[in-house]
């Protein structure tokens, strides 16, 4: 055989394996939500979750108990989906921090954007506002956590730009942590403060349909331009010079990327609280198992991190009588990952 039908060969091969790997993945996912809905402390026969979900999607006549319709559809189907949509937001913007960082250390909080976040929700309850304000607060103190960490890096010029972000970023969360200690200090300690600690370390139980519908435009706008400037990303990973080099206009390019994973990032903290570690680990196993490509890395850490949220919301409110905040159950994943990329040595992108 010569070289060129081999080649065409191996690249068929290629994309047939790419393709059953996809419809593997997204049929994985579709077990994996099934069976969100079904589990837990009211159990759903599967025949009756067939049941609900054939009656609200198709109109067929409904067979199962109105609790358990009840059950499926205002309680486990919202914070189901918002698993999926805050699970592949944080693990987008965490693949895009990395490459445009050029460091796997990084993830969503570099920017100060989840303690932004934390800062301004903890603001809302101790106000006493409702829910709805509560998140807007939230989503104005991440992206203020960004524009302050922004100033920092214009107003410092003589250093490496990026490194200066990070370090801004490390500064600015400093300053946010401290006034979230302030303010849990100075809150009523039999009612605002359970509410702000369980807060913090982020949460699925109270998430209905309407704050996902009030959250997925901003998210929506947040990863357009990652998912249509993937390939770009490809080339910011190798560098500003090399990306010059090539054309890319780094200086508009990577603005408009940052902005694009803090919107995101802001918006995901805003309906769920703090979940961290996300960002970190699920681009990593992303890479591991399709490559550095960002054209297949992204739609990849969308996919594992929307399934992996889905699975720890599974197992938190499964675990115990009490259902166990998800930032524990993410810091017991990531933490130790964090360290096995630090004893590894894992530093580069090829």
């Amino acid at each position: 055989m010569s070289r060129a039908p081999a080649a065409a060969e191996t690249i068929r091969a290629r994309t047939r394996l790419r393709l059953s790997a996809a419809l593997l993945s997204g049929l994985g996912l579709l077990a994996l939500t099934a069976l969100a809905l079904a589990v837990g402390k009211y159990p759903v026969a599967p025949a009756d979750l067939a049941s609900i979900l054939g009656h609200r999607l198709l109109g067929l006549p409904v067979r199962a108990p109105a609790t358990a319709e009840t059950v499926v559809m205002q309680v486990r189907l919202p914070r189901v989906i918002a698993a999926l949509v805050v699970g592949a937001a944080l693990s987008a913007a965490g693949a895009t921090y990395q490459g445009l960082f050029r460091n796997p250390l990084v993830s969503p909080d570099i920017l100060g954007v989840s303690a932004g976040a934390g800062l301004g929700a903890v603001l809302g309850i101790y106000l006493g506002l409702p829910v709805a304000p509560i998140q807007v607060l939230a989503f104005l103190g991440g992206l203020g956590a960004v524009a302050a960490v922004y100033g920092v890096g214009l107003a410092v010029r003589r250093h490496d730009p990026v490194l200066t972000l990070v370090l801004a970023g490390v500064a600015v969360g400093a300053v946010l942590g401290a006034g979230i200690s302030l303010l849990k200090v100075l809150a009523d300690p039999y009612n605002q403060l359970p509410a702000i600690t369980f807060w913090l370390l982020g949460s699925l139980s109270s998430v209905t349909l309407g704050d996902v519908a009030a959250t997925l435009p901003m998210m929506l706008l947040g990863l357009v331009p990652l998912v249509l400037l993937r390939w770009r990303m490809n080339l910011m990973s190798l560098g500003d010079a090399e990306a010059r080099a090539l054309g890319v206009e780094t200086r508009v390019l990577r603005p408009v990327l940052i902005a694009s994973a803090t919107l995101i990032t802001a918006a995901a903290v805003a309906m769920t609280g703090v979940i961290g570690w996300i960002g970190l680990i699920v681009p990593h196993i992303a890479r591991l198992l399709v490559g550095p490509d960002y054209r297949r890395l992204l739609p990849a850490s969308l996919l594992l991190g929307a399934g992996y949220l889905v699975l720890v919301d599974l197992i938190a409110r499964n675990l115990g009588t009490v259902e166990v905040p998800l930032g524990i159950l993410t810091a017991l994943v990531g933490a130790p990952f964090f360290l096995w990329l630090l004893a590894s040595g894992r530093r580069g992108f090829s």
